[in-house]
């Protein structure tokens, strides 16, 4: 799902009803983890999930109080006492939830965030979480992009700042850290929440045939950003392709050349035929992408590598970063099954790529 933040940056209406639930800390069995958000309008969910059940049904009738009372509050919930009588829980855990009545406050730094991640650039949304009392708290949040850090009270600057030049670094999209201050004026500590914010993987598939249709799709349920090339205009439109973010429907040789291609690009040659593959194979093969897949048959891949040697586009061990045939061996045979076996592994190389 694409960063809940950033849909609230992108929305095209905006509704005075929004209330943003995020789960800040979790001890034992419990549905999510921190970093885990739920977006409500009106006490409706619309976006996301602090974890379905029942933890998600208390903090969706608490957020539709919130709408009426426009008060901000960080809840935590014990799985075996806090839930209303009758209801069985099943995980046993404690969840913390803070629950932000007017998350809109927030939209400038939300779009500063978009602003950084279309450019390609992580980040780190830092959430200060100020107590008035009982559950009630103020929250201010602030964008740390890599080198700019916005002004932070003095007795956190520095450690936060080494906190974000550490969770950028581990390049991990589930390290949400929490730190706190005492103040001597108030009976509970000034939090913050770190939340490292990463751009999406971008899946380049040229080619917008029935794989890569069927792989579009496939994709933009798995969390990659797609964008789809084709010089067919017939295939290469929002009609046949609903589920791409960007579609380029130019020459595949001449777009492949120039978008950008980094290990958070995931490349698929899918495309009409051997020739065009290859056109689109010279163009990333030595790049820096962090996944190159090439469908086609054995003697198809065979008579493509024998000339990429040959013609000296590429060494052996360049070769062998190319994932062709393509696509996880699981008796794949239908397009959509084909599109499956493909979308796994790229789940896969993504897995160990963060590894890294």
């Amino acid at each position: 799902m694409k960063n809940i933040y950033l849909q609230i940056a992108e929305a095209q209406t905006v509704t005075s009803g929004l209330v943003l639930a995020t789960v800040t800390t979790s001890e034992g069995s419990t549905p999510q983890k921190p970093g885990s958000s739920a977006l409500f309008s009106d006490g409706v969910l619309i976006a996301g999930t602090v974890g379905g059940g029942l933890v998600e049904n208390h903090v969706q009738k608490f957020a539709g109080r919130c709408v009426q009372t426009r008060k901000s509050a960080y809840r935590t919930y014990n799985m075996d006492s806090d839930l209303i009588e009758g209801e069985c829980p099943v995980c046993g855990g404690i969840i913390s939830v803070l629950i932000d009545a007017n998350p809109l406050a927030g939209m400038e730094v939300f779009k500063k965030m978009k602003e950084s991640l279309d450019l390609g650039l992580p980040g780190v949304l830092i959430t200060e979480v100020i107590p008035l009392g009982e559950d009630e708290v103020s929250i201010s949040r602030y964008w740390a992009a890599a080198g700019s850090m916005p002004l932070l009270p003095d007795a956190v600057q520095s450690s936060i700042q080494d906190e974000v030049a550490d969770l950028l670094s581990s390049r991990k999209p589930s390290g949400y850290r929490e730190m706190a201050i005492h103040d001597a004026g108030r009976s509970a500590d000034i939090k913050f929440f770190l939340e490292p914010v990463f751009p999406l993987p971008r899946l380049v598939i040229a080619g917008a045939g029935h794989v890569g249709k069927a792989l579009s799709h496939a994709g933009k349920l798995l969390d990659f950003e797609v964008i789809v090339i084709d010089d067919r205009e017939e295939f290469a439109n929002p009609q046949n392709l609903p589920d791409a973010d960007q579609i380029i429907p130019q020459d595949i040789t001449a777009s492949m050349r120039a978008i950008r291609k980094d290990i958070n690009t995931y490349i698929v040659i899918v495309t009409r035929g051997h020739s065009h593959d290859a056109d689109a194979l010279q163009q990333c093969i030595r790049s820096d992408a962090g996944y190159i897949g090439m469908m086609g048959s054995k003697s198809k891949v065979s008579k493509v590598h024998d000339d990429f040697i040959r013609n000296g586009w590429a060494t052996e061990e360049e070769w062998n970063r190319v994932y062709t045939p393509i696509g996880l061996p699981i008796g794949s045979t239908t397009v959509e099954e084909i599109a499956v076996s493909i979308a796994a592994q790229l789940v896969q190389a993504r897995s160990n790529n963060h590894k890294r």
